[in-house]
């Protein structure tokens, strides 16, 4: 996928009035980007368009639109679109009640280079938080962003309709779960 320049993205008037239909589109399109491990964990997958919304978001936000500031941002957002050859994910750790987010966080160390995806039998497992450490000797964060680099097998094989697996292999939380049809045919259109 391409990144974004400032030519995609609209001005702040022009998403005012669009930002309705545009939030709605976006969210309709997330529905077949998201995974769930456990009963705690998902995986938000990342591409141009769901990037150009959070963009589109921090720019009427922070009321940037001078052009530094829009650079910024779409150097700082474009990253986590996908090349063709991997997939992009926000991994978020989902407990509501705070106690238990808070003993779960400190026993969850690690978690985020646990995270593994399998496609024809190969298995690869995600690179972690590369735009910074998200842990600390106390706990890790309940958001992380990964990215699994794919080998040509995998492509060969989501290209041609193997079921893509999902999961965590960290001796506190161990799940995985076969990926549903619309999601698999979402993460195929990413890769090239």
């Amino acid at each position: 996928m391409t990144a974004l320049v400032r030519s995609d993205l609209m001005s702040l008037e022009e998403y005012a009035r669009r930002r309705t239909e545009f939030r709605a589109r976006v969210m309709r399109h997330k529905q077949d980007r998201q995974v769930q491990i456990g009963n705690h964990a998902r995986l938000y997958f990342e591409d141009r368009l769901t990037i150009q919304y959070q963009i589109q978001e921090m720019l009427r936000i922070e009321k940037i639109f001078e052009a530094e500031g829009i650079e910024a941002e779409l150097s700082a957002y474009n990253p986590l679109i996908p090349d063709g050859r991997d997939w992009k994910a926000t991994f978020m750790l989902e407990y509501e009640d705070g106690e238990e987010r808070k003993l779960a966080l400190a026993r969850l160390q690690g978690i985020a280079g646990k995270v593994w995806a399998e496609v024809g039998g190969e298995r690869v497992f995600a690179v972690a938080d590369e735009d910074g450490d998200r842990e600390d000797e106390e706990k890790t964060s309940s958001v992380h962003f990964l990215r699994f680099d794919l080998t040509d097998g995998m492509i060969k094989a989501a290209r041609a309709g193997q079921p893509i697996r999902m999961g965590i292999d960290h001796r506190h939380y161990r799940h995985d779960t076969v990926v549903a049809d619309s999601v698999r045919a979402s993460l195929v259109a990413d890769l090239r």
